[in-house]
């Protein structure tokens, strides 16, 4: 996706990005470390609004594009003590 297709609607915050993907925020997190998705600086008049000051944007159609094939990955079962 080039960044004249994106509109400034399509800017979000991780936590606005989690709950419209159900994609986990530390999984967007990761795959913005590793270059899979872009991250953008966001408005600094603008908060995520739960209480954190969110300053990293990311495109809700990239995240959405791999979102259709990402699968959780089961964890492991916690031992008995």
């Amino acid at each position: 996706m080039d960044l004249h297709e994106l509109f400034p609607d399509d800017f979000v915050f991780e936590n606005e990005a989690a709950a419209a993907t159900g994609v986990p925020g530390t999984v967007i997190r990761q795959w913005a470390r590793r270059g899979k998705i872009r991250r953008f600086p966001g408005r600094p008049s603008e908060y995520a609004g739960n209480g954190h000051e969110f300053t990293t944007m990311y495109a809700l159609p990239e995240i959405e594009a791999r979102a259709a094939t990402y699968r959780p990955t089961p964890q492991r079962r916690p031992k008995a003590a």
